[in-house]
């Protein structure tokens, strides 16, 4: 047993939120390209590499979809609410800090 629950159910879990963040990863990049455009992300998408942290959540469950939905939210809260465009979230999230 696996975090109480047997291998096959674990494993089906995982299946299903990998398959959840896949549904909200496509269509958070959807509406991204519709309000920024494909070619703008394109010239301005940095070189940011995604943290070891970010990979290895693929191994539990639904922690792939949360991590789109947090995404989600820094947009709404942080960045739009507060007057800011797409497209500096967009350079936020593909720029590395320094």
């Amino acid at each position: 047993m696996i975090a109480g629950m047997y291998e096959q159910d674990f494993i089906a879990y995982i299946i299903f939120g990998l398959l959840l963040n896949f549904v909200f990863s496509i269509l958070f990049g959807i509406y991204l390209s519709k309000n920024i455009g494909m070619q703008e992300m394109m010239n301005s998408k940095g070189d940011k590499e995604q943290s070891i942290l970010i990979s290895l959540s693929l191994f539990i469950p639904f922690a792939k979809m949360l991590i789109t939905l947090y995404r989600v939210t820094i947009l709404q809260l942080y960045f739009l609410n507060k007057g800011h465009s797409h497209k500096e979230f967009w350079i936020y999230m593909t720029h590395s800090k320094n």
